[in-house]
């Protein structure tokens, strides 16, 4: 029995991880959440039965957010944990199925027998049983049932339901949901567990995947802005301070939050690293004094970027990468990230994180001070508009270029740092997420007191960049296409898949993706997908540069 895998921008070979992920998941941890993946479809069968009869459960809508969320690449690779989920996935869709039935009797109706997913019962009380249920259930065995195509095009909408299951989490945990988003994911899994699902079915419903993710990405940004203010411009320091200190990666502020109010009069400085950098953007956790700087750059580096650290560092989200025992005892996670051996924070009480930061050295010295600027969120960016139209309408500023999404280890995304030099002066770049590493430290300049190079945010922040967009074709009079506007974007993991089917929702053509395309979609759907939105795949930053200019 072996793994296989193919849902990350990494996978062996452009085909698929076998035996061993790419990642640093092992075959056991991958078959345990290809089963996780079927079990959660088995509670949207009963929940969307259960939602036309008036009925719903707030613990099936956030066990069926978390375990799409833990399948998501570099999030959990913990299967003794995994294993658990999976147990529990049968007893929530066990409590789904008795409010089902039970409303069904009230109204006077014969519940459906279901069978598929909704019929899944844990085989055995030790592992092995779960292991050959999975083999049976996995990619392999859609492929093999439907053909590559339709299995591809399964798995484009399973990702895309990770990835929004990312964002729903991270915006929950601030206080914000939607019914309309749960009611999506039990639609959109109730279909994936039919034995025959069509193109056409799982095209429609992986383009209201896009639909449904620009509702959630709004969600997330007002769940984000509600809780610590809009961002602004802020100069960020990338160089090191004398001192305790402490290293929070991911995404997820509200860990950040929590740490920095723990930390306050403790002698130790924060550092945001990779994807949080843009919390120093925001004015409820700039006023922290001791929120030093950011330090390293994207997750790829991170073996290297945390050996080096002289503190403790704490994982809040994926890209974890498998930590080297020379800092195994000093890096911790929260939330649903989980790696064997690391230890947990699950209470929101940081002290080991703290106590391992004061019996670390932390930096012996000063080192000479360099910025770097983040903070230009959709409100920031939308409160210079006038200057932005009048340079444009002036010829001072030419074209935007969207520079942005995921880094990755893989040779091939120098492709950006080249694409980014290269852009003419008199163009201006957006960009956010970590991708934005391979050339954030460049001396842009600016067009007229703006910045050419205008850092949006995390990949959380896919809606400020959209939002600027609707905003300047709207100014403009024009369609988002018609804008002077062209996106080059990289990925690596499900988030990335879900911004993608916004884009593509949204009806955004001629989207320039790389560093490879994604191994489950087919040269068939691939040839859809150019015909109907212009999907490009990257080539050399000087013929894709020449061929947008000319």
């Amino acid at each position: 029995m072996s793994m296989f895998c193919y849902q990350c921008e990494q996978t062996a070979g452009g085909r698929g991880c076998e035996k061993h992920g790419v990642c640093g998941k092992d075959d056991a941890t991958a078959i345990l959440q290809d089963l996780l993946i079927h079990a959660v479809k088995g509670i949207g069968q009963y929940a969307v039965r259960a939602r036309a009869l008036g009925v719903k459960t707030q613990e099936a809508d956030r066990f069926t957010i978390e375990a799409l969320f833990t399948t998501v690449t570099n999030v959990n690779f913990d299967a003794d944990s995994i294993e658990r989920m999976l147990r529990k996935a049968a007893v929530v869709r066990d409590g789904v199925k008795g409010i089902y039935e039970n409303a069904c009797r009230q109204a006077g109706k014969t519940p459906e027998t279901l069978a598929g997913p909704a019929a899944w019962v844990p085989r055995s009380a030790d592992r092995s049983g779960l292991l050959e249920q999975a083999s049976a259930v996995g990619i392999a065995a859609s492929r093999a049932a439907l053909g590559d195509d339709i299995a591809g095009l399964k798995e484009l909408l399973i990702y895309g339901l990770k990835g929004m299951a990312a964002y729903v989490d991270h915006a929950r945990i601030l206080g914000k949901e939607n019914d309309d988003v749960y009611a999506f994911f039990y639609e959109a899994l109730d279909y994936l567990a039919e034995p025959m699902p069509t193109i056409d079915g799982l095209f429609t419903l992986s383009m209201k995947c896009g639909e449904i993710n620009l509702a959630v990405m709004e969600m997330l940004d007002a769940a984000n802005t509600g809780a610590y203010g809009q961002p602004v411009p802020t100069p960020v320091r990338i160089t090191p301070v004398k001192g305790k200190a402490i290293l929070v990666s991911g995404h997820d502020l509200k860990d950040l939050a929590g740490l920095l109010e723990q930390t306050k009069g403790r002698g130790i400085n924060v550092y945001t690293h990779c994807e949080m950098l843009p919390a120093h953007g925001y004015p409820e956790l700039k006023k922290y004094p001791h929120l030093a700087g950011n330090y390293g750059g994207a997750w790829p580096e991170q073996a290297k970027e945390f050996e080096a650290f002289p503190g403790a560092i704490l994982m809040t989200t994926n890209c974890i990468q498998k930590p080297l025992e020379s800092y195994k005892d000093r890096i911790f996670t929260s939330g649903l990230v989980a790696w064997p051996g690391v230890s947990h924070i699950s209470d929101g009480n940081f002290t080991p994180v703290i106590d391992a930061a004061l019996a670390a050295p932390g930096f012996a010295d000063d080192d000479p001070e360099k910025t770097i600027l983040t903070g230009f969120g959709h409100n920031a960016i939308l409160s210079v508009a006038d200057k932005v139209i009048d340079a444009v309408k002036g010829g001072n500023l030419r074209r935007f270029f969207l520079i942005g999404g995921c880094d990755g280890a893989k040779p091939g995304r120098n492709y950006y740092t080249e694409f980014a030099e290269a852009v003419p002066r008199d163009c201006a770049i957006l960009t956010l997420a970590c991708g934005k590493f391979r050339f954030n430290k460049l001396d842009l300049g600016d067009i007229g007191g703006i910045p050419r190079l205008l850092d949006c945010g995390q990949c959380n922040d896919a809606y400020s960049a959209i939002k600027v967009a609707v905003a300047l074709a709207q100014a403009f009079n024009c369609g988002v296409n018609d804008l002077p506007l062209s996106l080059i974007l990289s990925w690596y993991e499900q988030k990335a898949c879900a911004i993608l089917l916004t884009l593509l929702h949204l009806g955004l053509k001629d989207i320039r993706l790389g560093p490879s395309l994604p191994a489950f979609i087919t040269p068939s759907v691939l040839g859809v997908l150019v015909e109907k939105f212009g999907i490009k795949p990257i080539t050399t930053a000087a013929d894709d540069l020449k061929t947008i200019l000319s």
